[in-house]
Order: structure tokens, then sequence, then C-alpha cells
């Protein structure tokens, strides 16, 4: 089944992205990023920024750009039954060079697995000026 990726929540200010493989089915069906309430990222990101978690996506968004994080996928498209990542297959990436020319202040990013990681090494050639880390 073909999937695809939502838009980036960012703005102007931010100086971190964290990208994922493409969004889970539960994701999908919810129309957010981390949905899936057994998926722990909005409460690692209350835990790290020091605020309140909150259940509600558009106060979950603020508190990202609150705190300068954008987040993103490695994929636009992606044939995938399931939500496994190893499912994956016919990927289409994102446009990473527009993305970093439009948003020059981004200079760390982290992958939040290391599927993330390897899509993002197999299809973007070359990111200068950039840290890249790989979460667990």
């Amino acid at each position: 089944m073909k999937r695809t990726s939502f838009p980036p929540i960012v703005d102007d200010n931010c100086k971190i992205l964290i990208l994922g493989t493409m969004p889970g089915n539960k994701s999908l069906q919810m129309n957010q990023y981390y949905a899936n309430p057994t998926n722990q990222f909005w409460k690692i990101i209350s835990f790290i920024t020091g605020d309140n978690f909150n259940t509600a996506y558009e106060t979950k968004k603020l508190l990202l750009l609150k705190n300068y994080i954008a987040i993103w996928d490695v994929l636009m498209h992606c044939e995938r039954e399931g939500s496994l990542d190893s499912n994956m297959s016919d990927e289409l990436p994102n446009d990473f060079n527009s993305f970093f020319l439009k948003y020059p202040n981004i200079k760390s990013v982290f992958f939040n697995g290391s599927k993330a990681a390897q899509m993002f090494s197999k299809y973007i050639l070359l990111v200068v000026g950039k840290t890249f880390t790989n979460l667990p």
C-alpha cells in the first residue's frame, strides 16, 4: 500500500531537526506525527524541554517550535504493508536540498532510529554545515 508522509513541523527559528522514516498506520489514521499511544516521542520531548506533557496535538506542535525543534520524515512516499520500516519498498525521499535552503538555521539533525539514518544516507548525498546524530 502506498504511504505518504506529512509536511514538516518547522518554522524559520528551528535549529534542530528530528527525522523519522515514515509515519506508522496509527499516525496516518490520525494525521499526526507519533500518534500511537505506545510511542514515547512526545513524552521524551516534554521531558527534555521541561514542559508538562500534553495530549493535544496543536499544543505538542507548539512545544516543538517553542524549543526550536522541527520534525519530518526522510521519505515522502513508500510502499509498505503495516507499520514496520522493514516492510518499506519503492521509497521516494523528501527534498532536503530545498528544505535546508529554506531553513538555514537548522544545524543539528537527529535520526529517531537506524532506519531513518540508513534511508537518509541512501538518498541524500551531501549536506554541508550540519551535524548528524543517530538516536536509539
